[in-house]
């Protein structure tokens, strides 16, 4: 039998509540449990001490017998030392761009950093000063004098 420490949610709609639980990973997420070994409470601010309550001596012997805890309660319980702290990878495969999306990004940049040389190039080389020429009031004044 595999065994679980997972959460069963309780509490009204928009009012969660959760037993950390011992359960047969076959059964279902608020179904049979064999052991509740505590609470978890999300509405309560992280520093309340009534947060996350757990019974350490039956989480340390469930550990023993080879119960694994689910990702969230496993981070719950690295708080208490119980378990080391899970890693997480902050951008899973699954998610990264693919081929043709890298390709239009590299693109880009090279347009851009294109651009900017060319933009700071022509800052560099000194202005040319061009003559002015007449606008269109300006020769109707002209004109107008004659």
């Amino acid at each position: 039998m595999a065994l679980k420490l997972r959460l069963a949610r309780g509490g009204r709609k928009g009012r969660p509540f959760h037993k950390i639980v011992v359960a047969d990973s076959r059964m279902p997420r608020d179904g049979r449990f064999i052991e509740k070994i505590g609470t978890y409470n999300p509405l309560l601010v992280d520093e309340n001490s009534e947060r996350v309550m757990v019974n350490e001596d039956r989480v340390k012997y469930w550990l023993g017998q080879g119960a694994q805890p689910s990702d969230r309660v496993a981070r719950l319980l690295s708080k208490f030392g119980l378990v080391p702290v899970p890693t997480y990878n902050e951008t899973p495969k699954k998610s990264e761009p693919k081929e043709k999306a890298k390709m239009r990004a590299e693109e880009k940049a090279e347009k851009l950093k294109a651009a900017q040389e060319a933009e700071a190039a022509a800052q560099d080389a000194p202005a040319e000063e061009a003559p002015a020429a007449e606008t269109p009031a300006e020769a109707a004044e002209g004109d107008a004098k004659e």
